[in-house]
């Protein structure tokens, strides 16, 4: 079996869901029977990834490796079947895909937070009333009005 010894995109570019990963000379190069074979881009160089799938789409690219005069010409499905290809592009997929921003938390206040419940239950009591008033049902307008001032420290009705 074949191993890759070092891959390195020497280009990423991510269009729409596409990832791709263009390889150059030295950036990538595999093991096989103890000898280091290193990639050179005189037929396929680039992998193109759907970031939705996590698949490899030109499976029929041919990558060619060579050591001095000898060659190793492989498919790109032949190269993920018989390397461990997979471990390196790992990480790589893992960098290149964008991660969700997680908001940042501000420093608020215990007192922020309750003057915030305050005019968010004023607001609703607001609604509320005028919701009564609308359906002309003045017993849950008066029942409103009373909650709401007995709830915000006012006077009863």
């Amino acid at each position: 079996m074949m191993q890759v010894q070092y891959m390195k995109p020497f280009y990423t570019k991510i269009t729409g869901d596409k990832l791709r990963l263009v390889f150059a000379y030295q950036y990538f190069s595999i093991l096989k029977e103890n000898e280091i074979f290193h990639f050179i881009p005189i037929e396929g160089k680039e992998m193109i990834i759907n970031l939705n799938t996590q698949q490899i789409e030109n499976l029929s690219e041919v990558f060619v490796f060579q050591k001095g005069n000898r060659f190793i010409r492989l498919p790109l499905y032949q190269l993920l079947l018989i390397t461990n290809v997979h471990e390196h592009l790992a990480p790589i997929l893992e960098n290149a895909t964008p991660k969700p921003q997680l908001p940042l938390v501000s420093s608020v206040t215990v007192g922020e937070v309750d003057q915030l419940v305050t005019e968010l239950e004023q607001k609703n009591y607001d609604y509320l009333i005028d919701q009564a008033l609308l359906d002309n049902d003045k017993i849950l307008f008066f029942e409103l009005l009373q909650q709401k001032n007995h709830q915000l420290g006012g006077f009863e009705i």
